[in-house]
């Protein structure tokens, strides 16, 4: 049951964070299908941060990899945000051609810079295990669940409280989501909607960042392309079946992260051999497509979602 809960968290809540970037975006109006390559690239800047920077001989290599990943993210999503709002691109068809643009350039770098700084023939680059609550805190090495729960998860719950807050306590937060609804009365009341909307994408790209790095330090300890393995896609689906909404995209994540670990604890438990573990991970997708047959009809997106916005049109 330990393993079930904490397995369950680290993989419910890195994607909770994407998923937290996607409202941002959608919520100001922006659709935003590119978390996926925005994701991947802020995971590859932080993991070259690590590698470049530190030689794995730095105690605080996550956080470095972390703060990296958030500004290599936010960096990545200006490409949507000048396609989007300033040449008034297909939202769309931008996304998903990032996505496919960020899988390729992450591969070719993270070769060829292997190649010339470490020379070596590999598209990766390794990490180390991120630190468990267990390992800062020895007073709580030996509490269940918290004691073996990886530093990123009360991380990622401030960051999601922060993010909370902006969205629906603050003015830009308001402003941010009347552009999703109806940009014409925020142009109207002295707001920018283009500033708005493109401050909130480079968010989704920052959030997007450290839900990449997250995984690449939990997963698999280094990073690879294979770190985009639809994970951006299925913090879409959370936030939808969340209606765009900060809590409910909360329960969706925890439900697609909870159906991974259960799937995972059933595979030990009747001692099934290794080969079903890449069955296991479609769990979360199976959910997502029994939560689109049943709940699809209830979403209701923000009214104004990839409408280019016109200033002269009313």
């Amino acid at each position: 049951m330990e393993t079930f809960i904490s397995d369950g968290l680290s993989f419910a809540l890195p994607l909770f964070v994407i998923a937290i970037g996607g409202i941002y975006s959608e919520r100001s109006g922006i659709t935003n299908l590119a978390l996926e390559g925005m994701l991947g690239m802020g995971a590859f800047v932080g993991a070259l941060a690590v590698v470049l920077l530190t030689n794995g001989a730095f105690a605080g290599e996550f956080y470095l990899a972390m703060l990296f990943a958030c500004l290599g993210g936010a960096l990545f999503s200006v490409i949507h945000a000048v396609l989007c709002i300033n040449f008034r691109a297909n939202q769309v068809i931008s996304g998903v051609v990032i996505n496919i643009l960020a899988t390729a350039l992450a591969a070719f770098l993270a070769k060829l810079i292997n190649a010339s700084v470490f020379g070596q023939n590999s598209n990766k680059f390794q990490l180390s295990t991120a630190p468990t609550l267990g390992t800062i805190i020895p007073g709580i090495s030996g509490v269940p669940v918290l004691g073996k729960m990886y530093v990123f998860v009360p991380i990622i719950l401030v960051v999601a409280l922060i993010a909370w807050f902006i969205l629906y306590k603050t003015r830009f937060g308001m402003h941010l989501r009347a552009c999703g609804d109806n940009p014409h009365a925020v142009d109207a009341a002295g707001g920018n909607v283009a500033r708005t909307r493109f401050i909130a994408v480079l968010a989704s790209g920052a959030l997007s960042g450290i839900g990449g790095i997250c995984f690449a330090y939990y997963i698999a300890a280094n990073f690879s392309p294979s770190i985009f393995m639809g994970y951006g896609y299925l913090s879409i689906a959370a936030l939808i079946f969340g209606n765009w909404r900060v809590m409910p995209t909360l329960a969706a994540c925890l439900l697609f992260g909870f159906a991974r670990s259960g799937g995972y604890a059933v595979a030990k438990l009747l001692a099934l051999p290794s080969t079903f573990s890449n069955l296991i991970m479609t769990l979360p997708y199976i959910v997502t497509l029994l939560l689109l047959v049943f709940f699809s009809k209830t979403n209701r997106a923000p009214r104004a979602l990839g409408e280019i916005y016109d200033k002269g049109k009313r």
